[in-house]
């Protein structure tokens, strides 16, 4: 691994900074981007100014629909409607607050991340990493695109449908709320009351929304910096066994004490990844059963009126919630097949042509890359394509349950 080019001479911060810049414009309008001792008191101030002023706002949209799901007697076709919108406004206030409670774990991610690209010294390590970080930012940005389109387009079209209704002599057009209200609590039945819930459900909506892009671009970001280390400590271990013949015992000594001391560092990264995500797997997880049998069914029971207008937006959202699921389940296994490969490198490369202790010290590799690493969903499923599908299977059977139900 010597005699490489030196790798630009760039301060490394702006490529850190190019790693998490979606990280951190997702994560710092509603305050959940870790501080750090470099953070400023009016910075930190701010920050918790933002999640009391997100979570009352998620609260103040949350709490009236329940009240209405409860208290109003309406069909069950009805109840339905109001309680797809509700439980993904609950769900994501509860990933909002396990983000704000994993704050230590995405610090020390980020630190970790910026401390690999300092210590970046070849050209070629440079490279990888580069491509790897260009593939999560790539990543990050459809799953924000799918997020914030299907919900905020859902808000728009709802919102800009309107409902006459009879005040005793009094007429008033009235726009319909995202999210149902029950009106002994707010009498959205007045103007000006209608318009600052629409207002209050559309900047709630939009916190929803950040949040579910922040935990998608989170894991897309953290999983492409893993699995660049990983491709760099494969070109470590091939040019390691290509040098070996003719290097100096110290030297291979040192390398391949690197090599190690490398594997274990992206191994320990990926464990804080997963301490980090594994709660908010669980909770994308149930949410996407939820939602895709929910928005099947709406589906489903509003062909026959060929409403466009409402097909259209159900249908992008649930392309939006399969596609993020999907990506957050892909890249778990995507780790683990990378971590499984690195054992699988060492055995490919001309290692028998290695002295006896060498090949010993490959050894230890192939076994640490034997011992499955995985992301999970509460600690219980290992997120992969096939969860994936186990997730999807099971939508729809409770979809099927849902329209004999009606």
């Amino acid at each position: 691994m010597t005699n490489e080019p030196v790798a630009t001479q760039i301060n490394p911060t702006v490529y850190s900074d190019y790693s998490l810049q979606f990280n951190r414009w997702s994560l710092k309008p509603i305050g959940a981007w870790p501080s750090t001792l470099s953070t400023s008191k009016p910075e930190r101030i701010i920050s918790v100014a933002l999640m009391v002023i997100c979570f009352s706002s998620i609260l103040f949209s949350v709490v009236p629909c329940w009240l209405h799901v409860f208290l109003e007697d309406e069909s069950f076709y009805v109840k339905m409607k109001v309680l797809g919108p509700l439980f993904h406004w609950m769900l994501g206030a509860i990933i909002y607050i396990t983000l704000l409670l994993r704050h230590n774990n995405i610090r020390h991610c980020v630190n970790h991340i910026e401390t690999d690209w300092k210590m970046v010294t070849r050209k070629k390590d440079e490279q990888i990493m580069l491509r790897n970080a260009k593939f999560g930012r790539y990543i990050a940005i459809c799953c924000v695109i799918f997020v914030q389109a299907g919900i905020m387009a859902y808000c728009l079209i709802t919102a800009s449908n309107t409902q006459i209704v009879e005040i005793g002599n009094e007429t008033r057009i009235l726009h319909t709320l995202p999210m149902a209200t029950y009106e002994k609590l707010i009498p959205v039945n007045r103007n000006h009351v209608n318009e600052i819930v629409i207002f209050s459900q559309f900047l709630s909506g939009f916190i929803v929304n950040t949040t579910e892009a922040g935990l998608y671009s989170l894991a897309a970001v953290m999983a492409a910096h893993a699995c660049g280390q990983l491709d760099v400590l494969m070109v470590w271990i091939d040019d390691f066994v290509k040098e070996a013949r003719n290097g100096g015992k110290d030297a291979l000594f040192r390398e391949i004490a690197i090599i190690v001391e490398h594997h274990l560092r992206v191994l320990d990264f990926i464990s804080h990844i997963e301490e980090m995500m594994n709660q908010v797997c669980f909770l994308e997880l149930f949410r996407c059963t939820l939602a895709v049998c929910m928005l099947g069914y709406y589906i489903f029971m509003e062909w026959a009126d060929s409403d466009v207008r409402n097909l259209t937006t159900y249908f992008t959202i649930f392309v939006g919630i399969v596609f993020n699921t999907f990506m957050l389940c892909y890249i778990g296994e995507l780790l683990t097949e990378k971590c499984m490969k690195v054992g699988e490198v060492v055995y490919m490369t001309d290692w028998y042509y290695l002295p006896q202790k060498r090949i010993l010290d490959l050894i230890l590799i192939i076994a640490r890359s034997s011992v499955v690493v995985e992301i999970t969903a509460g600690k219980l499923i290992h997120m992969s394509v096939y969860t994936f599908g186990d997730v999807m299977k099971s939508s729809f059977a409770y979809m099927n349950m849902l329209c004999q139900m009606s």
